[in-house]
């Protein structure tokens, strides 16, 4: 397997031998060390690497070059190695410099020089971003080959199952035939194929696997260990990690159920900028990814996809049914199961669904819509995110804003971003009609408030809009509101009484649903605030209340 790249730049000479030794010492067993004297000339050693398939990881580069700065080369490098980690070494003085570069080359990271001593001040750093990168990082691979055509529902559906689930694959389009799909193909003897086809690294052929016989062949647990636990967390988004990690790291035995993945809406984010902790920004795979080692690590029982089917209580004791058969036995429970997003009901979109028509980020669908003109319907921070990561692969982003503008919907900082990115407008009072395509979206229709309408061509729609909540299946079990979202503490009191079978000689604590002990956090919840910061606090407050509810019985 060839070494991926770490490529420094400096203009000063022995500045530039300092680094290359320093990265040399601590990488070079798993990376090949490359310099550079000139912002050109780096990008000539990148341009070359490109074209020879070669891996970039990291590019380190000193902000006070001639003709071409630090930034201005991260910028240049970013269109050229987009997922490689860039660092910029500034002066005190650049520091400003540094933070505008945040924004402006989604810069991951600034070091101050000198950084001497490197153990302490360069390699913590670089350690971190390299892991991130090597983590994402996805050819050459020896894993899960999937085989498909992009524009079948049910290959979408398995890849967005294998990028929710963070399971490494290798996408072979059928449609484009390149060299290694072709000899994988000859492999196979040339057979027609149930599409999607999975390749297992065994070698082992599966035709048109369902997730459940796909997650059990790939060993992601769907079965329980066992048949009580303390706490059962249903949902697996912001609010149901920190409720894990906070009562598995209070002892508490927890079982979480998550339908899909692990990390919901928010870890289909590829950026988010205003969490607390992370000036540059983090992806929500990552922020999914770290919070589910942390969950492991207390010994939390994680079940995906698995579904929770329905919901009672039996004296002390809560059981929770699972969709596919089988229940668990608790003392507590935790909803957690956030929100969907509203469908879009206008002609012809349901039968392009997963064939150029999509619901929420559609990550796995980024590259594929390189020199594409792509459209987005939603004016919210999630929409904004998505024009923002798509921008750096499509020609064009359109953004459907029904509102008058995106101030109302939107934090300021992403509208900032949107507005200086060329390659991204915004059509504000405007709706999409009907949808055009037969194996695939071809077209849309779009209309204005005016009353005007006008069909544009597009290969790809991404749908943020309206948030609905998953509640059926409590029918019965817990108060919701008229829109299905589910009623806590003093919402459950606004007639001036108690809930109807509350049995109890107290009222409902804060997050606590009209069934005692059981719990709501996050988006699900009446009232709540729609951010990943307030979704996590909900959840660790809610583990409080548990261990009071525990103590009652």
């Amino acid at each position: 397997m060839t070494k991926p790249v770490l490529l420094t730049v400096d203009d000063d000479a022995a500045v530039l031998r300092a680094v290359e030794r320093d990265l040399r010492k601590q990488y070079g067993a798993n990376y090949r060390v490359m310099r550079a004297d000139s912002g050109a000339a780096a990008l000539d050693t990148l341009r070359q690497l490109q074209l020879r398939n070669q891996p970039v990881a990291l590019l380190l580069a000193d902000h006070r070059m001639p003709e071409m700065n630090g930034v201005e080369f991260l910028a240049q490098g970013q269109k050229l190695y987009p997922d490689a980690r860039r660092v910029l070494l500034t002066a005190y003085a650049d520091t400003d410099a540094a933070i505008r570069a945040i924004n402006e080359v989604r810069l991951h990271h600034y070091l101050l020089k000198p950084w001497d001593p490197p153990e302490e001040r360069l390699f913590p750093v670089l350690d971190d971003l390299l892991d991130d990168w090597s983590r994402e990082y996805r050819a050459p691979f020896e894993g899960l080959r999937v085989l498909g055509t992009r524009w079948a529902r049910p290959c979408y559906d398995l890849r967005d199952f294998l990028s929710r689930n963070q399971v490494p694959f290798r996408w072979m389009d059928l449609d484009r035939r390149d060299p290694e799909t072709v000899q994988l193909l000859e492999a196979l003897g040339g057979r027609d194929l149930q599409l999607p086809a999975v390749v297992l690294p065994d070698g082992q052929l599966i035709e048109a696997p369902t997730t459940a016989l796909l997650a059990e062949r790939i060993g992601l647990h769907r079965t329980p260990g066992r048949q009580f636990y303390d706490l059962a967390i249903v949902g697996g988004g912001p609010g149901g990690l920190a409720a894990a990690v906070y009562a598995a790291s209070e002892g508490l035995k927890t079982l979480m159920i998550e339908r899909e993945a692990p990390g919901g809406q928010a870890g289909l984010s590829s950026r988010i900028e205003n969490y607390l902790g992370f000036p540059a920004g983090v992806s929500g795979a990552k922020l999914t990814r770290d919070a589910v080692v942390q969950a492991k690590k207390f010994g939390v029982e994680i079940l995906a996809p698995q579904d929770a089917a329905c919901l009672r209580a039996e004296g002390p004791y809560r059981i929770v049914g699972l969709r596919e058969g089988g229940e668990v036995s608790c003392h507590g429970v935790v909803l957690a199961t956030g929100v969907q997003w509203r469908r879009l009901d206008v002609p012809g979109m349901d039968r392009l669904v997963g064939a150029g028509v999509y619901y929420g980020a559609g990550t796995t669908e980024a590259v594929s819509c390189a020199n594409e003109d792509v459209f987005i319907v939603g004016g919210a921070n999630s929409a904004g995110q998505a024009a923002m990561h798509f921008s750096q692969y499509a020609r064009q982003v359109t953004m459907l804003v029904r509102g008058d503008s995106l101030a109302a919907t939107m934090s300021d900082y992403l509208i900032q971003q949107i507005e200086s990115t060329p390659n991204i407008a915004v059509w504000t009072r405007t709706q999409v009609a009907e949808v055009h395509g037969e194996a695939r979206l071809e077209a849309i229709t779009i209309a204005t408030k005016e009353g005007e309408s006008r069909r544009v061509d597009a290969s790809a729609l991404f749908i943020f809009i309206g948030a609905e909540p998953r509640t059926d299946w409590l029918d019965g079990v817990v108060e919701r509101d008229a829109k299905g979202f589910i009623l806590t503490g003093q919402d459950l009191l606004r007639t001036g009484k108690r809930p109807r079978g509350w049995n109890l000689d107290r009222d409902p604590w804060l997050l606590e649903t009209s069934l005692p002990g059981v719990f709501a956090v996050g988006d699900v919840r009446h009232g709540s605030v729609k951010r990943v910061a307030s979704s996590v606090g909900e959840g660790s407050v809610a583990i409080q209340f548990v261990h009071q509810y525990l103590a009652t019985l």
